[in-house]
């Protein structure tokens, strides 16, 4: 484990990946400042005793009163001020300030009240301006001027949880990527309760083991799909109150399902009022100072993970929502622009120098605090990293001289799809290069898969299936409607999730309402759109209509998750013949095996695979999927001392068959 007084690690990089070997001094440079970091940030007090700042600033209700305490160091002068204070300064309400920038103020019991509107009202060299309070656990918006206030959220009783001994189930998390206020059939915002009764049961029921949630950290605006984020310790009120999200997780647990939450540390919303920048009237507070603390195609601030207070900030801010929300883990949104001082913008990570040159060690060894800090509270947590850039280490273990998370995702998978399905034809697919692609990984890494996510559903972008149909998708989706085009979208958006599925090495992931071919892209409202709601929205009644044919994507891909979704093994007897278009591979007692060729059907296609008779497990062509039922399901297939098993395999059809 790193502590504060921690020597170098032994790491098992350059073991693991002998390419590295060249770099093996700056690895231990590296390691080096990460313990060095750690040293100056917690001053050798144990993580999880540091990470507690939510427990000390903000507001707080006492025995006998309130306790308000903050951080402002250039701050001159501070009041609270709300409805208790005409939302006047008052002296009664005037903070102290006390010793390293902090200031205090404590008030009497009947001074605040549950829901009571609140903010800060400060006062700096050559100016002052209103604040929301940078540890407010609940911040709310005026319908009308859109502005936020902190709201005292105080109820007089605590939630009752009822997840005592959950634990989440064993195996490859099979991820369900949602947001909350865009799950609702209907045109509107829908809230933390509409997402408890009608989308959790729907996750639990399609086979998934772990829900995926983001937006939920406060931000000012709705379209930025929560990465603007603007109150880090309160969950969004535009889905409901804290408990309403509390009684989400509850629920989650009951069924089963542990649920990450999306954290965004990378950046922060520019917004001063709403926000933390300029808190305190300086704009390196929280961030770098002059242009480096901006984010100029993010249109945010970058934070300076270097200084104690803010590590500590952001620290506390992990525990805060594992302990007061049970969440069972984090994806690390964006940390590419944290790694790398250019934030990888325009950086292609063709060699290994682009790993150590323009690196932020200062990141790096907060990301490596931050994970050993989730593990330590909550040993069954999950992290995952979102990073484009393939940093060596950053998914291996903090022992071994990793950065401590347990995933990475895939983010090539999606881009390699787009490749395929919007600038080639099908003639001028490549398996080998797709058996390739998909299977690679680091090897000291486990990876999350998926064919799309919400990015590829974004407006200006098409969903895999809209990609695929086109505006067929709109005029031909009927199942008595015969139609080449939606026959092949069909077809092929059942072959290339199996694909990506099978060839996972860690987990799966998938966005919501993907899994049935969800026809239309992402858009929030917006000025452009008229502040529609249209498609910010899950259209589930198609799914649910079996006169259409998404039902058929929807049961294909609940049997692709729940009756084969097992595989742990590594990929071993694989085949690739771009001629004919077939692909096959083994993983432990499952053999995949796809035919992609648009035209031509194979028969007594002889396919390596140990030996052992084999049965058919899945078929992408059995008729509940959409299919043609060419394949017949009784069959025993067996696999002789020559290793090869003989199949049928008509076009655009994938089938796995699993050794009895």
């Amino acid at each position: 484990m790193l502590m504060a007084d921690a020597t170098p690690i032994d790491e098992k990089l350059t073991a693991t990946d002998p390419w590295l070997a060249p770099y093996h001094a700056k690895i231990q440079r590296r390691l080096a400042y990460t313990a060095q970091y750690a040293k100056k940030i917690l001053q050798h007090t144990p993580v999880s005793d540091f990470a507690v700042g939510h427990h000390y600033f903000g507001l707080h209700q006492l025995d006998d009163g309130w306790a308000y305490r903050d951080w402002l160091p250039s701050a001159t002068k501070i009041y609270l001020v709300g409805e208790f204070s005409n939302w006047q300064d008052n002296e009664a309400f005037a903070l102290q300030e006390r010793d390293n920038g902090e200031w205090e103020l404590t008030l009497p019991a009947d001074t605040l009240h549950h829901l009571d509107h609140y903010k800060l009202h400060v006062y700096w060299n050559g100016g002052d301006g209103f604040r929301v309070p940078a540890w407010a656990n609940y911040t709310v918006q005026d319908p009308d001027t859109k502005s936020f206030d902190a709201a005292v959220w105080a109820p007089g009783s605590e939630f009752a949880w009822h997840d005592d001994g959950f634990a989440p189930v064993d195996g490859s998390p099979l991820v369900y990527e949602a947001h909350v206020g865009m799950s609702s059939t209907e045109e509107k915002v829908a809230t933390y309760r509409e997402f408890s009764r009608d989308v959790i049961p729907r996750i639990k029921a399609a086979g998934y083991n772990t829900i995926q949630l983001m937006a939920i950290a406060e931000h000012p605006y709705y379209g930025s799909f929560g990465y603007h984020v603007s109150s880090f310790f309160a969950p969004s009120s535009r889905f409901g109150t804290p408990d309403e999200f509390r009684h989400l997780v509850d629920t989650a647990h009951a069924a089963g399902l542990r649920v990450v939450m999306d954290i965004v540390q990378s950046h922060a919303v520019k917004n001063e009022n709403e926000g933390i920048s300029r808190y305190d009237g300086t704009l390196s507070q929280f961030f770098h100072a002059g242009e480096r603390g901006n984010h100029a195609q993010w249109d945010s601030r970058v934070f300076d993970y270097g200084k104690p207070e803010v590590a500590h900030f952001l620290l506390s801010n992990c525990r805060y929502w594992l302990d007061e929300f049970h969440v069972d883990g984090f994806r690390f949104d964006g940390i590419t622009s944290m790694l790398y001082t250019h934030h990888g913008l325009d950086q292609s990570f063709d060699n290994y120098d682009k790993y150590f040159d323009d690196t932020d060690d200062d990141a790096l060894a907060y990301l490596t605090l931050a994970n050993q800090l989730i593990h330590d509270v909550k040993l069954s947590a999950v992290t995952i990293a979102e990073d484009m850039s393939g940093m060596p280490g950053l998914a291996m273990p903090i022992a071994d001289g990793g950065v401590g998370f347990d995933y990475r995702l895939s983010m090539g998978t999606p881009d390699l799809w787009i490749k395929y399905t919007q600038d080639l034809h099908d003639e001028d697919w490549k398996v080998s290069e797709l058996l390739h692609e998909l299977n690679q990984h680091r090897a000291e890494e486990k990876t999350i898969s998926y064919a799309e996510s919400h990015d590829q559903a974004l407006v200006g972008d098409k969903t895999l299936m809209f990609r695929l149909a086109d505006k067929d998708l709109y005029h031909h989706m009927q199942v008595d409607d015969e139609n080449l085009v939606i026959d092949r979208a069909v077809a092929l958006h059942k072959m290339i999730r199996l694909l990506t599925a099978g060839l996972n090495h860690g987990g799966y992931l998938n966005f919501m309402g993907n899994e049935f071919g969800h026809p239309e892209w992402i858009d929030f409202p917006r000025a452009d759109n008229g502040w529609s709601y249209k498609y910010a929205r899950r259209q589930w009644n198609l799914a649910d209509d079996k006169k259409l044919k998404y039902h058929y994507l929807g049961e294909f891909d609940h049997d692709m998750i729940e009756q084969l979704f097992v595989v742990s093994d590594e990929v071993d007897y694989t085949l690739s013949n771009d001629g004919d278009y077939v692909v096959s591979f083994m993983r432990g007692n499952l053999l995949f095996a796809f035919n992609f060729h648009p035209e031509k059907s194979f028969t007594d296609y002889p396919l390596p695979a140990r030996q052992g008779n084999y049965e058919v497990a899945l078929s992408s062509d059995d008729p509940k999927y959409g299919g043609f039922d060419r394949i017949d399901t009784s069959i025993t297939y067996p696999a002789g001392v020559n290793e090869r098993v003989k199949v049928y395999l008509p076009a655009r059809t994938a089938i796995v068959l699993k050794m009895i």
